[in-house]
C-alpha cells in the first residue's frame, strides 16, 4: 500500500470479483457476498481492524480495500478461470449449481461433482498483485 499525505491510498494488490452478465440482480448480489466471503479467513492480510462508533458500539472489521466488480460473458468467465488457476492466485468460485442448493456442504459437494473445464461457472473472486488480476479479468468491463 502506498500513499502520501496528499493522493489517495493506492493499493499494490487488488480484490475483484467477475460476474456473468445474464444474471438476475439478486443473483449478482448473491453471488457477490458469497465469493467475497471466501477471501478473509485464508487471506488475513486483506481484512481491516475492527470499527467503532462515536457511542462506543463495536462493528466487525471489512476488507481494507475497495472490491471491484465486473461482468462479462460466460466464455470471458471461462477465460478469466483458466488465466486465475495458470497464476496460481487465491480465487473463489460460484457455479449455476449452487443456485440449487441450500447449505455448505451442498454446495461443496456439487462443486466438486464437475471437473474444472467444466465447471458452469456464474462468478469469480480473486485477489493478487494489482497486475496480475488485471490481467486475469482482461475483457471484463466495469459492473454498471
Amino acid at each position: 500500500m502506498t500513499t502520501t499525505a496528499a493522493q489517495p491510498v493506492r493499493f499494490d494488490t487488488k480484490i475483484a470479483v467477475l460476474l456473468r452478465e445474464d444474471l438476475e440482480t439478486w443473483q449478482r448480489l448473491n453471488v457477490t457476498a458469497f465469493l467475497v466471503s471466501g477471501l478473509g479467513t485464508p487471506l488475513p492480510e486483506v481484512i481491516g481492524e475492527p470499527y467503532e462508533d462515536a457511542d462506543g458500539v463495536g462493528y466487525l472489521p471489512m476488507f481494507r480495500q475497495p472490491v471491484l466488480v465486473f461482468e462479462g460473458t460466460k466464455e470471458t468467465l471461462t477465460t478469466a478461470h483458466a488465466r486465475v488457476l495458470s497464476r496460481a492466485l487465491p480465487r473463489a468460485v460460484f457455479t449455476s449449481d449452487l443456485f440449487t442448493t441450500g447449505n455448505d456442504r451442498d454446495n461443496r459437494a456439487a462443486v466438486r461433482a464437475v471437473s474444472t473445464r467444466e465447471l458452469d461457472l456464474v462468478g469469480l473472486a480473486v485477489y493478487g498483485p494489482r497486475n496480475a488480476v488485471d490481467k486475469v479479468m482482461k475483457g471484463a468491463r466495469m459492473h454498471p
